[in-house]
């Protein structure tokens, strides 16, 4: 991603602009990924305000929790960072007795958290598409992957060093989370091959807001619950559409946790409580179009939201679906090298 180096000073400049101030909790975020009328609440109630700080990039996140210098009270990453973090003891532990309403979610989505953050959303990967564009649906990652021709220069792909490889993989019917270089290469080979007809390999909810280029994305690489703040920067309703490919995909888990050196770590710990929450996971779920892990909450959604297969997939496709997990460091090294090189194919 261009600027890549240049984010996380930035991103620690935001942070310290808070930093003195005691009532101000930060939370390191994708961009439109909580519920402001949720945080309008806590701050009502607490009188401590919320500093968002967003990140549209997983290492670049990581490279700020790594960072001594930022001031991060809060954070959402993805289960494994939530492992590695917790690990290294950048992330606070957390049970029933600092986080109450732990006690409305699976041991099982707990474990995924690794005990070090509060199962917060999940969701699959997939592709976004235009439907004004596209006369019919893409159904394959193949749609992706080998593109139309109509479709060159109209892709939007992503640069994560995990995400960026699901589409290749799946579609040569491999692991997601293979540490083998020969088949690295072969992905890479299905990349290199797709770069002429990729517009941009930036996330697409921050390339659809440069003026340049954001009208000009058709079909992209995303998140179930991305075609909502499509739409709503669009401001065109159901314009963009999202699809699980026949393969199969990413089931994803991220996790929402309290920083250990936060300074004001009761209170991050309470906001955590109060996000996790039944009435408040279920208004955040609901506003965002994205299903929770929480039982509780779920309990309280309306009944056309939990049939919604756009939000909570059928069986099938989850049974297709798998899960992250912690990538060697060599196998991490040469996936950052391959995407270095992409834009080299454009």
């Amino acid at each position: 991603m261009r600027g890549r180096s240049a984010i996380p000073a930035f991103l620690t400049t935001l942070l310290l602009a808070t930093a003195g101030q005691a009532e101000t909790l930060n939370l390191l975020i994708w961009e439109s990924y909580i519920d402001q009328a949720i945080l309008d609440r806590w701050t009502a109630i607490t009188g401590v305000g919320i500093h968002q700080v967003y990140y549209d990039n997983g290492d670049t996140r990581d490279e700020v929790l790594a960072d001594p210098n930022s001031i991060v009270d809060l954070v959402v990453t993805g289960e494994n960072g939530a492992a590695l973090f917790g690990r290294r003891g950048v992330l606070e532990a957390v049970d029933e007795t600092n986080v109450a309403s732990l006690r409305d979610y699976d041991e099982s989505w707990r474990k995924r958290c690794s005990n070090h953050g509060l199962p917060y959303l999940w969701g699959t990967m997939g592709l976004l598409y235009r439907s004004d564009m596209l006369p019919e649906a893409p159904t394959s990652w193949r749609d992706l992957m080998q593109p139309a021709p109509a479709l060159t220069k109209h892709v939007a792909m992503y640069d994560d060093h995990n995400e960026a490889f699901v589409a290749p993989l799946m579609l040569l019917g491999e692991s997601i989370n293979t540490n083998d270089q020969a088949t690295l290469k072969t992905a890479f080979n299905l990349m290199k091959q797709q770069a002429p007809a990729v517009l941009t390999y930036e996330y697409v909810i921050s390339s659809i807001q440069n003026q340049a280029i954001g009208k000009d994305i058709h079909l992209a690489l995303g998140y179930s619950g991305d075609q909502h703040v499509l739409n709503e920067k669009a401001g065109t309703p159901g314009i963009w559409r999202y699809v699980v490919p026949k393969e199969g995909t990413l089931s994803w888990l991220d996790c929402m946790s309290v920083v250990a050196k936060s300074p004001n770590k009761a209170r991050a710990l309470a906001f955590l409580d109060y996000i996790g929450s039944p009435g408040s996971a279920a208004a955040n779920a609901q506003a965002l179009n994205m299903p929770t892990p929480s039982k509780a909450a779920f309990a309280l959604l309306p009944e056309a939201m939990r049939a919604d297969q756009a939000i909570y997939p059928s069986p099938d496709i989850l049974a297709k679906s798998q899960y992250q997990q912690e990538l060697s460091t060599t196998s991490v090294q040469l996936r950052r090298r391959i995407i270095s090189t992409l834009a080299n194919f454009q």
